[in-house]
């Protein structure tokens, strides 16, 4: 039976659902403000699009192969320097997992109670185990679960789940139609007024204003905004006349979705007051999705005449609705990616080069020894931070800036290897975006300078401010990472050569070679 093909409205739809996120709008909001927009767009132009047409080439020439970006790498650099960038990837899954775990609890405090109040928890009413310390061992206890439940095979939770996939796009919805709604309410009155071109330029966020190091370590922010690209490598071949219209469905759904990152920025300006609402200290960048939404549904009201208890009980109301969506979706993405990308490095690398039994996968596809090193690395992390401070806004802070950068260092690989990769000959070349050598050199260096730039802004960034626990922490989980993927590479390197056991990498070698190879 004949395979049916994308689209190009599919297409569009598939990279639209695979990159773009929601709560990267209140979080950029929070840290930017209007300022946000230009930032989104450079992001935009200097790396989601040129980045998207690499890993689509990627994908179409190594269409065969199993390992994703393991075999991409492998095969244009070496299967070390692979090992490694896909480590650094499956690792930054592992930080997601912590940020998760530990920021799982806004929302189920949202749900019970209406509104954030996790910083007053307390393990009966001990001064101990109280705010960042109780959430830290509630994570650890709710990620040992889960990973208890995922080894059991039971996955028909995730079925439950999928509802937050559907939920979140409603939410896109109501919120566009009900701002919109509001401002004709309003005769065009924004809450947060829009200055044009210096509201573009000048953070609505205190910390930000004349910080020009820190206006530049936001742009970790957007790079993090367009993440999840590498999954566009896949869909070259299943669409229907590729070389006319993958680049046209990436071109278009990059600039769909920095309208829209821009607009609903714009949007949130239009009903939230960023002094009024975002200036308490309470304020994380945990919580500023619920707050805002919840300040979307009272606005709501006071548009049509409301009074201030109806405003409660829609602020409320709204809270809870959002927060529950929220759970079902990262409760859904969590029994996913708890095995998932586990499964996906273990699957793409020998047996071999895994310590102990870590390599083994059981027959219904589960890496249970692997989930279980795993799980204790995550509670270790969880635990080291949350028992490291008491300042709820750092913790959050720290998790969110551990996570940026965590998932954007993987990319420098695979953009740094892309003038390799350009270099081979005897490889499906049917879908080029890239002609040239000197093109694919040019943007292959730009994209990895753009985020080796935007991730060291970030990283010293609040060791200028004083902050040195934030930047130890955004810089130990790239390095530890990067460190143990080194180790344990090397470690099977030295047993092979030893004959310990055989070179499965060298086996699975192909026939590709470079340009001056050929030659010789």
């Amino acid at each position: 039976m004949k395979e049916k093909k994308l689209g190009l409205m599919a297409l569009i739809l598939m990279i639209f659902t695979s990159v773009y996120g929601f709560n990267n709008i209140p979080r950029s909001y929070y840290l930017m403000g209007y300022a946000a927009i230009p930032w989104f767009v450079i992001a935009g132009i200097l790396f989601f699009i040129p980045f998207a047409f690499m890993v689509a080439e990627y994908g179409s020439a190594f269409r065969e192969e199993k390992g994703g970006m393991y075999s991409w790498m492998c095969k244009s650099v070496g299967p070390k320097y692979a090992f490694i960038g896909t480590f650094m990837w499956y690792t930054s899954y592992v930080l997601w997992m912590v940020n998760v775990s530990s920021g799982i609890w806004v929302p189920v405090s949202n749900v019970i109670f209406g509104k954030d109040n996790t910083a007053s928890w307390s393990f009966f009413g001990s001064s101990f185990l109280s705010g960042t310390k109780l959430l830290g061992l509630m994570a650890a206890i709710f990620f040992i679960c889960i990973t208890f439940f995922v080894t059991k095979g039971i996955d028909k939770i995730r079925k439950v789940t999928s509802i937050g996939g559907t939920a979140v796009l409603t939410i896109n919805i109501l919120v566009v139609l009900g701002s919109i709604i509001m401002i004709i309410a309003r005769h065009g009155h924004l809450e947060q007024p829009f200055l044009g071109v210096e509201s573009l330029k000048t953070p609505l966020n205190v910390a930000y204003q004349g910080n020009v190091i820190m206006i530049l370590s936001f742009i970790v922010y957007a790079l993090f905004a367009y993440g999840g690209i590498e999954a566009v490598g896949g869909l070259v071949d299943k669409t229907e006349n590729p070389k006319k219209n993958f680049p046209k469905g990436i071109v278009t759904a990059a600039l769909v979705i920095v309208v829209g990152y821009a607009l609903l920025i714009m949007l949130v300006g239009s009903f939230t007051n960023y002094n009024e609402i975002l200036g308490a200290d309470n304020i994380t960048l945990g919580n500023v999705s619920y707050v805002i939404m919840s300040n979307f549904a009272a606005e709501f009201g006071k548009a049509f005449g409301a009074s201030a208890a109806t405003q409660a009980a829609l602020a409320s109301g709204f809270a809870r609705i959002y927060a529950l969506i929220m759970l079902l979706a990262l409760l859904g993405a969590m029994f996913t990616l708890v095995y998932s990308t586990l499964k996906q490095i273990i699957d793409g690398t020998p047996k071999e080069l895994w310590p102990g039994k870590m390599g083994v996968v059981d027959e219904d596809g589960m890496p249970r020894n692997a989930m279980w090193i795993q799980c204790v690395i995550v509670c270790a992390l969880i635990l080291l931070i949350s028992f490291g401070g008491d300042n709820m806004q750092q913790f959050f802070l720290i998790l969110t800036a551990m996570v940026n950068v965590g998932m954007t260092v993987p990319y420098v690989f695979i953009s740094f290897a892309f003038p390799r990769f350009k270099k081979l000959t005897n490889i499906d070349r049917s879908f080029e975006v890239y002609k040239t050598q000197k093109s694919a050199n040019f943007w292959g260096y730009v994209v990895t300078i753009v985020l080796v730039l935007a991730n060291v802004f970030a990283i010293i960034q609040p060791a200028l401010d004083g902050d040195y626990l934030t930047t130890f922490w955004s810089l130990a989980g790239p390095v530890i990472f990067g460190v143990a993927a080194w180790f344990i590479y090397t470690r099977y390197e030295k047993r092979v050569a030893a004959g310990l056991i055989p070179a499965e990498s060298e086996e699975k070698e192909e026939t590709v070679t470079t340009e001056a190879e050929a030659e010789a």
